[in-house]
């Protein structure tokens, strides 16, 4: 199927979210062509961190990149239906396995659940070291693809028109006529990761415990809340698609599939698990809306997964109902296809050694510095050494 439709499309608007009602998000218009980009703009202008310093580097950006949301309101570009080309699972330590073992089965828990997702945070819980950055290691094997990331990146920038809180840094480096982008931590996401709260810490726990409630491990059986809840656990995807001129190769964590086994092949048996406070009042369904849904459907929709079921609690993270729109889905693609080209024009020396670190502030242009043999290169030595030629077949 080349094209993925999007029921919304001519209306230019996000989807709605129903009570446990599992919402299908597809996408797709005609090609367009693709030549230099009005919205690349020069800059002669060097790029500042946070504090003020100038990034070390050899080349400062030529020219920036705009994420005015009226630049970007025009014809969806192609997006083609993703194919899942492999998947790999992390085990309880983060190990590495490349096969299905952590995919896990949904459940539905009907329209009334009482679930508690406080319980097991003081004791039933092992949390991910989030100082260890994974960058692309686990999918470095992929082949045939102008860009490979994480799904995850891929949200970032899909949602950048309309974000107004959260900027970003992208580490990208050209290897054997690959693009590779690899998310660096800024240094606010660094503070705001080293001060968090234990209030905010057992709600990001609530996110994990609601999948526990949902997922069973194995067909035959249900969910075990009593378990432990190990956030290094995780099944992956990784698929392969092409948007408008830029051929794709990423990777997304999946929640769980659905139990029926005659249902379509991966990714269309995926579901997406969310949750959200209990929406009580018209500003938290605006901010519901503006913020939470858009991320939802760029998350889900990226990978081909047509299923999100949303748990809303209350304030005490008790789940009490499983359940217009302030942005634009053509927006939010037409931007992601810009950026690539954009990154394409800019990203010329095919060396792993050389990182293009690409930077965006909320009301800013995105703009980019070079930077050579730095902390900023992400490619693992393994990786950039010279490849074996195939051994000759045996002849008989």
């Amino acid at each position: 199927m080349d094209r993925y439709p999007h029921p919304h499309a001519s209306r230019d608007s996000g989807p709605s979210c129903q009570h446990h009602r599992r919402k299908r998000e597809h996408s797709g218009f005609p090609e367009r062509s693709h030549h230099q980009n009005k919205h690349f703009q020069p800059s002669h202008h060097e790029h500042l961190s946070e504090s003020g310093q100038s990034y070390k580097s050899y080349a400062t950006s030529l020219q920036t990149l705009s994420t005015k949301k009226e630049l970007y309101e025009k014809v969806f570009p192609l997006y083609k239906q993703p194919i899942e080309v492999g998947c790999f699972s992390l085990d309880s330590e983060r190990r590495f396995f490349n096969d299905k073992r952590q995919l896990r089965f949904y459940t539905d828990p009907g329209l009334n659940p009482s679930f508690d997702l406080r319980d097991g945070f003081k004791d039933r819980y092992v949390k991910r070291d989030e100082n260890v950055k994974e960058k692309l290691d686990h999918i470095l094997s992929a082949l045939d693809a102008d860009v490979v990331t994480w799904r995850g990146h891929l949200t970032k920038l899909l949602t950048t028109p309309y974000e107004s809180r959260e900027g970003w840094m992208f580490a990208v480096s050209k290897f054997r006529g690959t693009v590779y982008i690899s998310e660096v931590e800024t240094e606010a996401a660094r503070r705001d990761r080293e001060n968090r709260t234990e209030r905010h810490s057992e709600m990001m726990y609530w996110g994990y415990k609601f999948e526990q409630y949902m997922c069973a491990d194995d067909i035959d059986c249900s969910p075990d809340p009593s378990g432990v809840v190990n956030t290094n656990e995780a099944f992956c995807t990784v698929v392969q698609t092409r948007l408008a001129d830029h051929r794709l190769l990423f990777s997304g964590e999946v929640d769980c599939r659905v139990r029926d086994l005659e249902a379509p092949g991966p990714p269309a048996c995926y579901v997406e698990l969310k949750t959200s406070v209990e929406i009580c009042t018209p500003k938290q369904r605006s901010n519901f809306h503006r913020f939470k849904l858009l991320k939802w459907w760029a998350q889900s929709f990226l990978p081909g997964v047509p299923q999100v079921v949303a748990g809303f609690r209350d304030h005490d993270g008790v789940v009490i109902k499983g359940e217009y729109n302030c942005w634009k889905p053509t927006v939010c693609m037409n931007f992601c296809n810009d950026f690539l080209t954009f990154v394409k024009q800019v990203v010329s020396e095919d060396n792993p050694s050389v990182v293009y670190l690409f930077s965006w502030e909320p009301h800013r242009d995105v703009a980019y510095t070079i930077h050579r043999d730095s902390q900023y290169c992400f490619l693992p030595e393994w990786y950039r050494l010279p490849r074996r030629p195939p051994l000759p077949s045996p002849l008989y």
